[in-house]
Protein backbone atom coordinates (compact mmCIF):
# COMPACT_ATOMS: atom_id res chain seq x y z
CA UNK A 1 0.00 0.00 0.00
CA UNK A 2 1.33 3.39 -0.86
CA UNK A 3 0.50 6.97 0.00
CA UNK A 4 -0.95 7.57 -3.68
CA UNK A 5 -2.70 4.14 -3.61
CA UNK A 6 -4.40 5.48 0.51
CA UNK A 7 -5.40 8.90 -1.33
CA UNK A 8 -7.14 7.26 -4.73
CA UNK A 9 -9.22 4.63 -2.15
CA UNK A 10 -10.07 8.10 0.32
CA UNK A 11 -11.40 9.53 -3.32
CA UNK A 12 -12.95 6.07 -4.45
CA UNK A 13 -15.05 5.71 -1.32
CA UNK A 14 -15.93 8.64 -0.11
CA UNK A 15 -13.44 8.48 3.08
CA UNK A 16 -14.25 12.04 5.13
CA UNK A 17 -13.08 10.71 8.55
CA UNK A 18 -9.41 9.45 9.80
CA UNK A 19 -8.41 7.49 12.66
CA UNK A 20 -4.71 7.13 13.55
CA UNK A 21 -4.39 4.91 15.88
CA UNK A 22 -1.57 3.24 18.52
CA UNK A 23 -1.71 1.86 21.53
CA UNK A 24 -0.20 2.65 25.26
CA UNK A 25 1.73 -0.10 27.17
CA UNK A 26 -0.86 -1.77 28.50
CA UNK A 27 -2.41 -2.47 25.13
CA UNK A 28 -5.35 0.15 25.01
CA UNK A 29 -5.99 1.40 21.45
CA UNK A 30 -5.89 4.87 20.88
CA UNK A 31 -6.56 6.86 18.12
CA UNK A 32 -6.78 10.58 17.20
CA UNK A 33 -9.82 11.57 15.09
CA UNK A 34 -9.08 13.50 12.19
CA UNK A 35 -11.35 15.13 9.30
CA UNK A 36 -10.71 14.51 5.51
CA UNK A 37 -9.03 18.25 5.28
CA UNK A 38 -5.86 16.68 7.59
CA UNK A 39 -5.54 13.15 5.67
CA UNK A 40 -2.57 14.26 3.58
CA UNK A 41 -1.28 15.70 6.80
CA UNK A 42 -1.02 12.66 8.94
CA UNK A 43 0.04 10.22 5.92
CA UNK A 44 3.08 12.36 5.70
CA UNK A 45 3.74 11.86 9.88
CA UNK A 46 3.18 15.21 10.59
CA UNK A 47 0.19 14.95 13.57
CA UNK A 48 1.37 15.94 16.94
CA UNK A 49 -0.46 14.39 20.11
CA UNK A 50 0.25 15.03 23.80
CA UNK A 51 2.07 12.23 24.60
CA UNK A 52 1.84 12.77 28.59
CA UNK A 53 -1.87 12.24 28.19
CA UNK A 54 -1.29 8.49 27.88
CA UNK A 55 -0.36 6.10 30.41
CA UNK A 56 3.22 5.16 30.54
CA UNK A 57 4.53 7.26 27.65
CA UNK A 58 6.17 10.74 28.83
CA UNK A 59 6.80 13.74 31.38
CA UNK A 60 4.46 16.27 31.15
CA UNK A 61 7.68 18.73 29.58
CA UNK A 62 8.46 16.37 26.83
CA UNK A 63 4.83 15.45 25.78
CA UNK A 64 4.62 16.70 21.88
CA UNK A 65 5.13 13.41 19.85
CA UNK A 66 3.87 12.27 16.68
CA UNK A 67 2.35 9.63 14.71
CA UNK A 68 3.88 8.12 12.15
CA UNK A 69 1.73 5.53 9.86
CA UNK A 70 2.51 2.11 8.36
CA UNK A 71 0.40 2.88 5.25
CA UNK A 72 -0.04 -1.36 5.38
CA UNK A 73 -2.29 -1.17 8.00
CA UNK A 74 -4.67 1.13 6.06
CA UNK A 75 -8.21 -0.16 6.18
CA UNK A 76 -12.06 1.13 5.71
CA UNK A 77 -14.23 0.84 8.84
CA UNK A 78 -17.36 -1.02 7.47
CA UNK A 79 -19.43 -0.28 9.89
CA UNK A 80 -18.45 3.18 10.15
CA UNK A 81 -20.37 3.84 6.92
CA UNK A 82 -23.53 6.46 6.69
CA UNK A 83 -25.28 7.94 3.99
CA UNK A 84 -22.63 7.35 1.61
CA UNK A 85 -19.71 9.01 4.19
CA UNK A 86 -17.13 6.28 4.79
CA UNK A 87 -14.28 6.12 7.80
CA UNK A 88 -11.03 4.51 7.67
CA UNK A 89 -7.88 3.89 10.19
CA UNK A 90 -4.44 3.19 10.00
CA UNK A 91 -1.88 2.07 12.82
CA UNK A 92 0.66 4.23 13.96
CA UNK A 93 4.41 4.05 15.45
CA UNK A 94 5.20 6.97 18.09
CA UNK A 95 8.17 8.85 17.67
CA UNK A 96 9.60 11.72 19.40
CA UNK A 97 9.72 15.55 18.63
CA UNK A 98 13.19 15.25 17.39
CA UNK A 99 11.35 12.61 14.82
CA UNK A 100 13.42 9.71 16.46
CA UNK A 101 11.15 6.02 17.43
CA UNK A 102 9.74 6.54 20.60
CA UNK A 103 11.38 3.76 22.84
CA UNK A 104 8.29 3.30 24.65
CA UNK A 105 5.40 2.76 21.78
CA UNK A 106 4.72 -0.83 22.03
CA UNK A 107 4.55 -1.38 18.34
CA UNK A 108 8.10 0.38 18.43
CA UNK A 109 9.24 -2.29 20.42
CA UNK A 110 8.61 -5.33 18.84
CA UNK A 111 9.92 -3.58 15.52
CA UNK A 112 13.51 -3.83 17.31
CA UNK A 113 13.06 -7.24 18.85
CA UNK A 114 12.28 -8.42 15.08
CA UNK A 115 14.67 -6.94 13.82
CA UNK A 116 17.46 -8.18 16.25
CA UNK A 117 15.98 -12.10 15.85
CA UNK A 118 16.27 -11.40 11.79
CA UNK A 119 20.36 -10.31 12.51
CA UNK A 120 19.77 -14.06 13.63
CA UNK A 121 18.85 -15.46 10.64
CA UNK A 122 14.66 -15.61 11.81
CA UNK A 123 11.65 -14.10 11.08
CA UNK A 124 8.46 -15.33 13.39
CA UNK A 125 4.83 -15.91 12.84
CA UNK A 126 1.80 -16.17 14.85
CA UNK A 127 -1.45 -16.56 15.10
CA UNK A 128 -3.45 -15.62 18.20
CA UNK A 129 -6.89 -17.60 19.29
CA UNK A 130 -8.35 -14.81 21.32
CA UNK A 131 -11.71 -16.14 23.49
CA UNK A 132 -13.92 -13.65 24.95
CA UNK A 133 -17.56 -13.14 26.80
CA UNK A 134 -20.65 -11.69 25.50
CA UNK A 135 -22.85 -10.74 28.25
CA UNK A 136 -26.05 -8.64 28.37
CA UNK A 137 -26.10 -4.88 29.16
CA UNK A 138 -28.66 -3.42 32.31
CA UNK A 139 -31.16 -1.04 31.70
CA UNK A 140 -28.76 1.86 31.91
CA UNK A 141 -25.89 0.29 29.73
CA UNK A 142 -23.74 -1.22 32.33
CA UNK A 143 -22.27 -4.52 31.41
CA UNK A 144 -23.48 -7.64 33.61
CA UNK A 145 -21.87 -11.11 33.99
CA UNK A 146 -25.72 -12.31 32.85
CA UNK A 147 -24.84 -14.45 29.29
CA UNK A 148 -27.61 -13.94 26.03
CA UNK A 149 -27.50 -17.61 25.65
CA UNK A 150 -27.03 -21.43 27.34
CA UNK A 151 -25.07 -22.86 25.00
CA UNK A 152 -21.86 -24.91 25.06
CA UNK A 153 -18.78 -26.29 23.42
CA UNK A 154 -19.33 -26.37 19.15
CA UNK A 155 -22.97 -25.43 20.01
CA UNK A 156 -25.67 -24.64 17.22
CA UNK A 157 -29.02 -23.14 17.04
CA UNK A 158 -31.32 -22.43 18.92
CA UNK A 159 -29.23 -22.20 21.74
CA UNK A 160 -25.80 -20.23 20.63
CA UNK A 161 -28.36 -16.99 19.75
CA UNK A 162 -24.97 -14.37 19.63
CA UNK A 163 -24.91 -16.62 16.37
CA UNK A 164 -26.15 -12.99 14.47
CA UNK A 165 -23.54 -11.15 16.53
CA UNK A 166 -20.69 -13.54 15.64
CA UNK A 167 -21.45 -13.43 11.80
CA UNK A 168 -21.62 -9.72 11.30
CA UNK A 169 -18.06 -9.61 13.47
CA UNK A 170 -17.23 -12.24 10.84
CA UNK A 171 -18.37 -10.45 7.84
CA UNK A 172 -16.78 -7.11 8.92
CA UNK A 173 -13.22 -8.76 9.93
CA UNK A 174 -13.19 -10.38 6.06
CA UNK A 175 -14.31 -6.74 4.78
CA UNK A 176 -10.99 -5.32 6.69
CA UNK A 177 -9.20 -8.32 4.94
CA UNK A 178 -9.39 -10.49 7.45
CA UNK A 179 -8.58 -14.67 6.24
CA UNK A 180 -11.30 -16.26 8.97
CA UNK A 181 -10.65 -19.81 9.39
CA UNK A 182 -13.32 -20.90 11.71
CA UNK A 183 -15.46 -19.76 14.53
CA UNK A 184 -17.60 -21.60 17.00
CA UNK A 185 -18.83 -21.23 20.41
CA UNK A 186 -16.99 -22.18 23.53
CA UNK A 187 -16.93 -23.96 26.69
CA UNK A 188 -19.01 -22.06 28.90
CA UNK A 189 -22.02 -20.37 28.20
CA UNK A 190 -21.97 -17.09 26.53
CA UNK A 191 -17.76 -17.59 25.50
CA UNK A 192 -16.74 -17.65 21.92
CA UNK A 193 -13.90 -17.34 19.23
CA UNK A 194 -13.13 -16.53 16.13
CA UNK A 195 -9.83 -17.87 14.56
CA UNK A 196 -8.20 -15.58 12.11
CA UNK A 197 -5.06 -16.76 9.32
CA UNK A 198 -1.47 -16.40 11.18
CA UNK A 199 1.01 -13.56 9.79
CA UNK A 200 4.17 -12.10 10.77
CA UNK A 201 4.15 -11.48 14.49
CA UNK A 202 4.12 -7.19 13.33
CA UNK A 203 0.62 -7.62 11.15
CA UNK A 204 -0.34 -10.72 14.01
CA UNK A 205 -0.37 -8.04 16.81
CA UNK A 206 -1.70 -5.61 14.81
CA UNK A 207 -4.84 -7.91 13.74
CA UNK A 208 -5.48 -8.66 17.30
CA UNK A 209 -5.90 -5.46 18.59
CA UNK A 210 -7.72 -4.40 15.81
CA UNK A 211 -9.63 -8.09 16.20
CA UNK A 212 -10.33 -6.86 19.79
CA UNK A 213 -11.87 -3.30 19.22
CA UNK A 214 -13.97 -4.93 15.96
CA UNK A 215 -15.20 -7.63 18.56
CA UNK A 216 -16.21 -4.79 21.50
CA UNK A 217 -17.63 -2.45 18.51
CA UNK A 218 -20.16 -4.98 16.29
CA UNK A 219 -21.32 -6.70 19.72
CA UNK A 220 -22.24 -3.24 21.16
CA UNK A 221 -25.00 -2.67 18.05
CA UNK A 222 -26.33 -5.73 19.55
CA UNK A 223 -26.85 -4.23 23.12
CA UNK A 224 -24.08 -6.58 24.65
CA UNK A 225 -20.94 -6.40 26.19
CA UNK A 226 -17.67 -8.31 24.62
CA UNK A 227 -15.02 -8.65 27.61
CA UNK A 228 -11.55 -10.36 27.08
CA UNK A 229 -11.55 -10.54 30.37
CA UNK A 230 -9.57 -13.75 31.49
CA UNK A 231 -11.93 -15.03 34.21
CA UNK A 232 -15.01 -12.85 34.63
CA UNK A 233 -16.90 -15.69 36.07
CA UNK A 234 -15.94 -17.81 38.90
CA UNK A 235 -16.66 -21.61 38.63
CA UNK A 236 -16.13 -21.81 34.76
CA UNK A 237 -14.07 -21.46 31.69
CA UNK A 238 -11.88 -18.64 31.58
CA UNK A 239 -10.74 -17.28 28.28
CA UNK A 240 -7.87 -17.24 26.81
CA UNK A 241 -5.61 -16.24 24.03
CA UNK A 242 -3.32 -19.53 22.71
CA UNK A 243 -0.59 -18.40 20.71
CA UNK A 244 0.65 -19.93 17.75
CA UNK A 245 4.15 -19.10 16.85
CA UNK A 246 7.03 -20.39 14.83
CA UNK A 247 10.36 -19.44 13.26
CA UNK A 248 11.31 -19.32 9.79
CA UNK A 249 14.50 -18.49 7.88
CA UNK A 250 15.22 -15.79 5.84
CA UNK A 251 14.45 -17.69 2.53
CA UNK A 252 10.98 -18.60 3.81
CA UNK A 253 11.36 -22.17 4.98
CA UNK A 254 10.28 -23.42 8.56
CA UNK A 255 13.08 -23.52 10.75
CA UNK A 256 10.71 -25.25 13.15
CA UNK A 257 10.75 -28.23 10.24
CA UNK A 258 12.82 -31.57 10.61
CA UNK A 259 11.68 -34.38 8.69
CA UNK A 260 13.87 -36.89 9.81
CA UNK A 261 12.77 -36.36 13.58
CA UNK A 262 10.90 -38.44 15.13
CA UNK A 263 8.37 -35.49 15.89
CA UNK A 264 9.50 -33.58 12.49
CA UNK A 265 10.53 -31.36 14.59
CA UNK A 266 13.88 -29.81 13.89
CA UNK A 267 16.55 -28.20 16.60
CA UNK A 268 15.75 -24.99 16.85
CA UNK A 269 12.22 -26.37 17.72
CA UNK A 270 13.16 -27.68 20.38
CA UNK A 271 15.78 -25.52 21.62
CA UNK A 272 13.05 -22.91 21.20
CA UNK A 273 10.88 -24.61 23.37
CA UNK A 274 13.36 -24.84 26.04
CA UNK A 275 13.83 -21.49 26.38
CA UNK A 276 10.26 -20.56 26.29
CA UNK A 277 9.60 -22.69 29.53
CA UNK A 278 13.08 -21.37 31.11
CA UNK A 279 11.57 -18.28 31.12
CA UNK A 280 8.21 -19.38 31.31
CA UNK A 281 7.50 -17.63 34.41
CA UNK A 282 9.37 -14.50 33.52
CA UNK A 283 7.02 -13.81 30.91
CA UNK A 284 4.00 -14.69 32.59
CA UNK A 285 3.60 -10.68 33.75
CA UNK A 286 3.40 -9.40 30.50
CA UNK A 287 1.11 -12.47 28.97
CA UNK A 288 -1.07 -12.74 31.65
CA UNK A 289 -0.76 -9.22 32.91
CA UNK A 290 -4.08 -8.48 35.49
CA UNK A 291 -4.75 -9.62 38.72
CA UNK A 292 -7.65 -11.63 37.36
CA UNK A 293 -5.53 -13.13 35.35
CA UNK A 294 -4.40 -15.65 37.94
CA UNK A 295 -7.68 -16.77 38.64
CA UNK A 296 -7.72 -18.11 35.28
CA UNK A 297 -4.55 -19.95 35.78
CA UNK A 298 -5.79 -22.97 38.13
CA UNK A 299 -6.11 -26.38 37.45
CA UNK A 300 -9.19 -27.85 36.00
CA UNK A 301 -10.58 -25.27 33.62
CA UNK A 302 -8.19 -25.85 30.73
CA UNK A 303 -5.45 -23.20 31.56
CA UNK A 304 -2.02 -24.40 31.22
CA UNK A 305 -0.67 -24.19 35.25
CA UNK A 306 2.73 -26.15 34.33
CA UNK A 307 5.49 -25.31 32.53
CA UNK A 308 5.75 -28.95 30.31
CA UNK A 309 5.15 -29.32 26.58
CA UNK A 310 3.80 -32.67 24.94
CA UNK A 311 2.81 -32.97 20.54
CA UNK A 312 -0.83 -34.03 21.99
CA UNK A 313 -1.23 -33.08 25.82
CA UNK A 314 -3.30 -29.70 26.25
CA UNK A 315 -2.70 -29.88 29.78
CA UNK A 316 0.89 -28.49 29.10
CA UNK A 317 2.18 -25.15 28.66
CA UNK A 318 3.24 -25.55 25.27
CA UNK A 319 1.39 -27.61 23.29
CA UNK A 320 2.49 -29.09 19.36
CA UNK A 321 -0.03 -28.82 16.79
CA UNK A 322 -0.15 -31.77 14.38
CA UNK A 323 0.18 -30.07 11.08
CA UNK A 324 3.93 -30.69 9.58
CA UNK A 325 5.80 -28.50 6.97
CA UNK A 326 5.58 -24.95 6.60
CA UNK A 327 2.56 -25.63 9.35
CA UNK A 328 4.89 -26.64 12.52
CA UNK A 329 4.23 -24.61 15.18
CA UNK A 330 4.39 -24.07 18.68
CA UNK A 331 1.09 -23.16 20.89
CA UNK A 332 1.95 -21.30 24.22
CA UNK A 333 -1.29 -21.91 25.62
CA UNK A 334 -0.85 -19.00 28.87
CA UNK A 335 -1.56 -15.94 27.38
CA UNK A 336 -4.78 -14.39 27.87
CA UNK A 337 -6.39 -11.57 25.75
CA UNK A 338 -5.95 -8.83 27.75
CA UNK A 339 -2.34 -8.96 27.30
CA UNK A 340 -0.63 -6.39 25.19
CA UNK A 341 -0.16 -8.19 22.15
CA UNK A 342 3.24 -6.63 20.70
CA UNK A 343 4.91 -6.54 24.12
CA UNK A 344 3.99 -10.36 25.10
CA UNK A 345 5.19 -11.47 21.34
CA UNK A 346 8.12 -9.57 21.93
CA UNK A 347 8.95 -11.09 25.30
CA UNK A 348 7.97 -15.02 23.95
CA UNK A 349 10.44 -14.74 21.18
CA UNK A 350 13.04 -13.30 23.01
CA UNK A 351 12.81 -16.44 25.67
CA UNK A 352 12.34 -18.70 22.62
CA UNK A 353 15.22 -17.40 20.97
CA UNK A 354 17.33 -17.63 25.01
CA UNK A 355 16.82 -21.49 24.16
CA UNK A 356 17.96 -21.17 20.33
CA UNK A 357 21.03 -19.01 21.02
CA UNK A 358 22.22 -21.25 24.15
CA UNK A 359 21.25 -24.62 21.94
CA UNK A 360 18.98 -25.48 25.10
CA UNK A 361 17.53 -28.90 25.36
CA UNK A 362 13.79 -29.03 26.65
CA UNK A 363 13.17 -31.94 28.91
CA UNK A 364 11.06 -34.87 27.83
CA UNK A 365 7.12 -34.09 26.89
CA UNK A 366 4.76 -34.77 29.26
CA UNK A 367 1.99 -37.21 27.50
CA UNK A 368 -0.32 -37.93 30.77
CA UNK A 369 -2.49 -35.47 32.17
CA UNK A 370 -0.79 -32.94 34.70
CA UNK A 371 -3.32 -31.89 35.75
CA UNK A 372 -3.59 -35.80 37.70
CA UNK A 373 0.43 -35.77 38.47
CA UNK A 374 1.20 -35.66 42.82
CA UNK A 375 4.19 -32.72 43.59
CA UNK A 376 6.47 -35.16 43.98
CA UNK A 377 5.41 -36.92 40.47
CA UNK A 378 5.79 -32.97 38.90
CA UNK A 379 9.28 -33.02 40.61
CA UNK A 380 10.57 -35.82 38.95
CA UNK A 381 9.55 -35.08 35.88
CA UNK A 382 10.88 -31.41 36.47
CA UNK A 383 7.88 -29.40 35.90
CA UNK A 384 7.74 -25.94 37.21
CA UNK A 385 4.30 -24.13 38.50
CA UNK A 386 3.75 -21.17 36.64
CA UNK A 387 3.01 -18.20 39.04
CA UNK A 388 -0.08 -18.21 40.89
CA UNK A 389 -0.11 -14.63 41.23
CA UNK A 390 0.51 -10.99 40.08
CA UNK A 391 2.76 -10.03 43.04
CA UNK A 392 5.34 -13.33 41.97
CA UNK A 393 4.94 -12.79 38.14
CA UNK A 394 6.05 -9.51 38.75
CA UNK A 395 9.17 -10.50 40.71
CA UNK A 396 9.77 -12.98 38.22
CA UNK A 397 9.56 -10.50 35.31
CA UNK A 398 12.07 -8.10 37.29
CA UNK A 399 14.33 -11.06 38.50
CA UNK A 400 15.31 -11.99 34.45
CA UNK A 401 17.79 -10.36 32.59
CA UNK A 402 15.57 -10.84 29.38
CA UNK A 403 12.95 -8.72 30.66
CA UNK A 404 14.42 -5.63 30.46
CA UNK A 405 16.70 -6.97 27.45
CA UNK A 406 13.39 -7.18 25.70
CA UNK A 407 10.73 -4.39 26.70
CA UNK A 408 13.78 -1.84 26.73
CA UNK A 409 14.16 0.60 29.85
CA UNK A 410 11.52 2.85 29.48
CA UNK A 411 8.54 0.44 28.97
CA UNK A 412 10.14 -1.90 32.24
CA UNK A 413 10.42 0.21 34.32
CA UNK A 414 6.75 2.46 33.35
CA UNK A 415 5.51 -1.21 33.14
CA UNK A 416 6.43 -2.60 36.68
CA UNK A 417 5.22 0.87 38.39
CA UNK A 418 2.36 0.42 36.87
CA UNK A 419 1.73 -3.29 37.96
CA UNK A 420 3.06 -2.82 41.31
CA UNK A 421 0.44 -0.14 42.08
CA UNK A 422 -2.15 -2.43 40.76
CA UNK A 423 -1.60 -5.22 43.01
CA UNK A 424 -1.52 -3.18 45.90
CA UNK A 425 -4.40 -1.76 44.95
CA UNK A 426 -6.36 -5.30 45.10
CA UNK A 427 -4.18 -6.09 48.00
CA UNK A 428 -5.58 -3.65 50.09
CA UNK A 429 -9.29 -4.39 48.64
CA UNK A 430 -12.07 -5.63 50.81
CA UNK A 431 -13.91 -7.98 48.75
CA UNK A 432 -17.30 -9.58 48.63
CA UNK A 433 -15.50 -12.85 49.63
CA UNK A 434 -14.28 -11.37 52.76
CA UNK A 435 -17.24 -9.89 53.79
CA UNK A 436 -19.47 -13.27 52.96
CA UNK A 437 -16.73 -15.28 54.86
CA UNK A 438 -16.24 -12.90 57.62
CA UNK A 439 -18.92 -10.13 58.19
CA UNK A 440 -21.21 -12.38 60.13
CA UNK A 441 -19.01 -14.63 62.61
CA UNK A 442 -16.64 -11.92 63.07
Amino acid sequence: MTREDIMQIIEDENIQYFRLQFVDIFGFMKNVAIPKSQIEKALDGKMMFDGSSIDGFVRINESDMYLKPDYDTFTILPWRNKEGVSAARIICDVHKSNGAPFEGCPRVNLKRVLAEAKELGYTMNVGTEAEFFLFEKDQNGVATTITNDVAGYFSLDPEDTANDCRREIIETLEKMGFEIEASHHEVAEGQHEINFKYADALTAADNTVTFKWVVKSIASKYGLHATFMPKPIFGVNGSGMHTNQSLFNLDGTNAFYDESDPLQLSKIAYAYIAGALKNARAFAAVTNPLVNSYKRLVPGYEAPVYCAWSASNRSALIRIPAARGLSTRTEIRCPDPSCNPYLALAMMLNCGLDGVKNDLTPPPSVNKDIFEMTSSQMMEEGIMVMPSSLKEAIEELKSNPISKATLGNHIFNKYIEAKEKEWDEYRIAVTDWELKTYLGIY
